[in-house]
């Protein structure tokens, strides 16, 4: 057999274009490229790196301030229901200390009068009604209306001509603190006479 040099040629040519390329190993990158490719990671690495440490410090003190200053909102909030609660009374206090002047004003100056007395007892009473309009405290007396379990509390029950359930006799008034029942009425409650046969 023969060989023909120029067949030979463009076999090896076909077979070097068909060959399948090779996979780029770490040796065989080119040394330009590797020189680049060497230096960039390194150091994006270490910049980004150094960035995150940056930023998840920030991160961190950031966190620090606002548990900080949610602690203190939450103190200052649990202060100042302490102090609500201390104190809640101290208006209703103020207003009450006209009431005991009067009071002491009354007792010290002689009466030449049951009269004189019943003056000084009715201004009292002013006082103190004034006093219990400012927080609000509202009295109640439900002689003649429908009784109210939520607002009365009955002591007994009369025969009446009145129809049931109505509150015929009050033996001690209740109260109303900005609507919520502070003391309620002592009453008697009407209930239909019995029939004899």
């Amino acid at each position: 057999m023969r060989n023909n040099p120029d067949r030979d040629s463009r076999v090896s040519a076909e077979q070097e274009r068909l060959a399948p390329i090779p996979a780029e190993t770490e040796g065989s990158v080119s040394t330009a490229a590797a020189g680049e490719a060497g230096r960039e990671p390194a150091s994006d690495l270490g910049e980004l790196l150094k960035k995150a440490e940056t930023e998840a410090a920030e991160l961190r003190d950031a966190w620090l301030r606002a548990k900080a200053e949610t602690d203190n909102v939450r103190k200052q909030a649990q202060n100042d229901v302490a102090k609500a609660h201390k104190y809640a009374i101290e208006r209703f206090a103020q207003e009450l200390l006209t009431v005991r002047d009067a009071l002491e004003l009354a007792l010290a100056t002689p009466h030449d009068t049951t009269e004189a007395l019943k003056d000084g007892v009715d201004l009292t009473l002013k006082n103190l009604n004034a006093a219990f309009d400012k927080v609000r405290i509202v009295e109640i007396n439900p002689a003649g209306e429908k009784y109210d379990p939520h607002r009365h509390q009955a002591m007994t029950m009369i025969e009446s001509d009145q129809p049931a359930g109505t509150v015929v006799q009050v033996f001690q008034k209740g109260y109303l603190l900005n609507d919520r029942v502070l003391r309620p009425a002592l009453v008697a409650v009407a209930k239909s006479p019995e029939r004899t046969a």
